[in-house]
């Protein structure tokens, strides 16, 4: 993918499976509820992208928000109980209001609940790609938001920023749309009198902006540094990202010059290897000698069983684990080839010695290179190991 400035927004034109995440300011207010005239007004535009032959996935943030006023209650919560029961009452007004609006054009929807720790456990991220790609090929919206019902710190994490560069990677989109209540990134905040909009950021890895100030709207959980971080994940993955004020949907869909747009990464790297850096919760670690660190840290070098001195953790096939160097730093995190139970009989033998003694099986990586992940490429907001 070319990485100029129109060739990303005529990308976001014409992607055909769209993600466009919906953030509460742009739904709801604590004084009026539900903005269900502004909700209608966006889904008449991903409606018609839809009906254009575009597959779309909505990730909407905004229960909590919907749930206050007929609670009574004036500004969103601190406490986390009543933030679940606002939700508890607004999420089936938000997905009526989705429901509804889409039925206008003829268009299904589904609810799809999420919590962080869905997508972190790899049997449950399993079987919500089969759910989203089942309900992709029945020609359904997919309306996804977090479960804050049961969610803890999870909604405190970014009005779903984070949940939404998630969902574009589950679901391979080539594009992500994230839509709040300002019109772009800023060099500092759009309050500031020098503040100048960034149409454009080509490597969002290197990005300068003053982005520490949150939002003003009183519902939301997000700010700009939580959708320039879910910017950052998409991009890494190979998914280019759109960013503007609600009520520019439409323009950015259609690839016109308004708002922020960033350029993906070249290369797109595999699911596991996406899940691996961005959703995964680490299950145990593995200790390596100074020799293995430097090949995993300055080569393409795969984790073989001679390098490693020390296991730690209950893990299978499969799972997410963490590589310690000798001074105790995390250096990298990867999707292990072989369970826990049997890597002590493993460690320090080289591969034509595992093929001689423990069978063919054995002679292959403890984590291939494809599936590692450099510490620094790693989502800061994951947990470490469970």
């Amino acid at each position: 993918m070319t990485t100029d400035e129109a060739s990303i927004r005529s990308h976001i034109a014409t992607a055909r499976r769209v993600v466009v995440k919906i953030g509460s300011s742009s739904l709801a207010s604590a004084k009026s509820g539900l903005a269900t005239e502004r909700l209608d007004a966006l889904v008449d535009v991903l409606a018609q992208r839809q009906i254009s032959g575009s597959e779309i996935v909505v990730v909407t943030s905004g229960a909590i928000a919907a749930g206050l006023k007929p609670l009574g209650l004036n500004h969103r919560p601190v406490d986390v109980v009543q933030q679940q029961a606002a939700a508890a009452v607004g999420q089936g007004l938000l997905m009526a209001a989705y429901t509804h609006a889409f039925a206008t054009y003829g268009i299904r929807t589904a609810q799809v609940l999420l919590t962080i720790e869905d997508l972190a456990e790899k049997n449950s991220y399993t079987n919500a790609l089969h759910t989203f790609g089942a309900l992709t090929r029945l020609g359904v919206v997919t309306v996804v938001n977090e479960n804050d019902t049961v969610a803890t710190r999870e909604i405190r994490l970014g009005d779903n920023d984070h949940l939404a560069a998630l969902v574009a990677e589950l679901v391979r989109a080539d594009a992500l749309v994230l839509l709040t209540d300002v019109d772009g990134l800023y060099t500092v905040h759009p309050h500031h009198p020098e503040a100048q909009r960034v149409d454009f950021v080509d490597d969002v890895a290197s990005l300068r902006a003053d982005v520490l100030r949150p939002g003003t709207s009183g519902v939301g959980s997000g700010g700009m540094a939580t959708k320039v971080e879910a910017a950052r994940l998409a991009c890494t993955a190979g998914i280019p990202v759109g960013l503007a004020r609600w009520d520019q949907a439409g323009p950015m869909l259609a690839g016109d010059r308004v708002g922020t747009v960033f350029a993906a990464s070249t290369k797109r790297y595999s699911r596991r290897h996406g899940w691996a850096a961005h959703a995964s919760a680490a299950q145990g670690q593995l200790h390596v000698d100074a020799g293995a660190a430097k090949a995993l840290t300055t080569t393409a070098a795969s984790l073989l069983a001679a390098g490693i001195s020390q296991v730690e953790g209950s893990f299978h096939s499969g799972d997410s684990v963490e590589v310690v160097a000798p001074d105790g730093q995390v250096i990298a995190r990867g999707v292990v080839g072989f369970d826990a139970a049997d890597l002590p009989e493993m460690l320090g033998r080289t591969t034509s010695e595992l093929a001689a003694t423990l069978g063919p099986q054995h002679a292959k990586p403890v984590i291939h290179r494809d599936d590692l992940v450099m510490a620094a490429d790693v989502s800061p907001l994951l947990g470490r190991v469970i």
